[in-house]
């Protein structure tokens, strides 16, 4: 984890932040000046210059913010990311100093689990930053990525709850779970089905937090820790990736700690479905008919469609809650990135106002989402011939639209409902976010329900 210090800035070495074409006004001496003209740096967007001392020492860095245009929020990231480790200080045009702060820390993640990656940069805070506002977000980041970059062979669903319960502990949460053939009594049937078929029995942990009467916040995580599609087998290609199934899950825990290190008047449930999506003898099959815990009987039509059926059991627990405002995080859909790519997770809502400060938000501090409708006429896309729904369409058409309105089928009596369909991953490095597990949502929510309940 990338430490920051608040601590007098002596010993720390400068990185200036410069816009592209005003390298006249950063402040350096005559000989550095003259060597980052000689070595073409003009400012360019995350470009990245050591900048010599008199004695030929490295002195620091000179950092391009590039121009107005299109520059990302934590554009700070790619310094953090390309820096020595040693302790360092924002200069120059750093912008708000909070979230240059956190840009360089979610920048200079690594995950080292398995494999040292040596020493990593300090950062002393720029002056007016929000230690405290940047430290919870960063951390928050850091827990989604860690879970996520770990590997099922070491976060199946009962390491999973492990790290759950360690997390619940930290956090003065209560917590709940239920496990294997306990979730058929308590009328969780979706979530069984899913994941009988693992040598680890599915579970749902059910996490609180907060005064009883405050206002009721439900977050739901979707948490396949390996996703090999069931009976419908995925290939080798698409399964290389399905560790990261749980992203959801992921980063809904992460928020929670945003939301409950921030202090926010609320009333805070966490429902997590965890299980993997194994092949054996007991897997459910496609044809199968499945009877939910909100009574619908759900017809299957492909058994790597897992997500939003154990979502729609943990969703309707959560909606008999009647909660002011429940929102699920998944990484649900292909149509997704199809659509919008890795970077931009489409969000849906039944509160187009709540969608659009959402929206904002992410914006605002680098966390992006994209408003999709929830498009009624498809619904008809999920009708089934013997059973109340189908749970995936009979076409390719407008696949991240149908699990939204299939999930929206047992949201009945919440205020307020949000479905996030994340990616939850890096394919390649961005301002702020390295390779490989990634949060997303985390910030744009927090801010909202921050300004919300504050």
């Amino acid at each position: 984890m990338t430490d920051t210090k608040s601590s007098k800035t002596a010993a720390a070495k400068p990185i200036i932040f410069v816009p592209e074409g005003e390298l006249d006004g950063a402040d350096l001496s005559a000989s550095q000046r003259a060597w980052a003209v000689s070595n073409g740096f003009s400012g360019k967007s995350g470009s990245l210059l050591a900048l010599p001392s008199e004695t030929g020492a490295r002195a620091g860095y000179l950092f391009g913010t590039g121009s107005d245009v299109n520059r990302p929020v934590l554009i700070a990231g790619l310094a953090g990311a390309g820096v020595d480790a040693e302790r360092y200080a924002l200069k120059g045009a750093v912008g708000d100093p909070t979230r240059a702060a956190l840009g360089f820390a979610l920048g200079a993640y690594r995950f080292d689990r398995y494999r040292q990656s040596g020493e990593r940069p300090e950062l002393v805070l720029p002056a007016g930053a929000d230690e405290g506002e940047m430290t919870r977000l960063r951390d928050a980041a850091f827990l989604a990525r860690d879970l996520i970059n770990t590997p099922s062979n070491d976060l199946g669903p009962e390491a999973f709850e492990t790290e759950i319960r360690r997390f619940a502990e930290t956090n003065r949460m209560t917590i709940r779970v239920v496990v294997g053939d306990d979730l058929l009594s308590e009328n969780l049937p979706m979530i069984h089905a899913v994941g009988r078929a693992s040598a680890e029995a599915p579970r749902l942990v059910d996490l609180q937090w907060g005064r009883l009467d405050a206002p009721k916040v439900t977050l739901v995580g979707k948490g396949v820790t390996f996703d090999s599609g069931g009976l419908d087998l995925k290939s080798a290609a698409g399964m290389a990736l399905m560790k990261k199934d749980m992203g959801g899950a992921a980063n809904v825990l992460g928020l929670a700690h945003a939301l409950i290190d921030a202090g926010l008047d609320i009333r805070l449930r966490v429902l997590l479905p965890v299980v993997e999506n194994a092949v054996s003898g007991k897997s459910y099959r496609p044809g199968d008919v499945l009877t939910s815990r909100a009574g619908l009987t759900v017809e299957i039509g492909n058994t790597d469609a897992e997500g939003r059926l154990i979502l729609a059991d943990a969703l309707a627990l959560g909606d008999e809650d009647e909660p002011d405002l429940m929102i699920d995080m998944a990484t649900l859909t292909g149509a997704a990135r199809v659509a919008l790519g890795p970077d931009l997770p489409p969000l849906y809502a039944t509160d187009e106002t709540l969608a659009a400060d959402l929206a904002a938000a992410g914006a605002s501090w680098g966390d992006p989402l994209w408003p999709m409708p929830l498009w009624a006429p498809y619904e008809a896309m999920l009708n089934s011939k013997i059973a109340d729904v189908s749970h995936v369409s009979g076409n390719a058409f407008a696949g991240s639209v149908t699990a939204a309105l299939f999930l929206k089928r047992f949201v009945t009596k919440a205020r307020t409902w949000v479905h996030l369909d994340i990616f939850g991953w890096a394919p390649e490095a961005r301002p702020g976010r390295p390779f490989g597990g990634t949060d997303q949502g985390i910030r744009a929510v927090y801010q909202v329900l921050k300004n919300r309940f504050g």
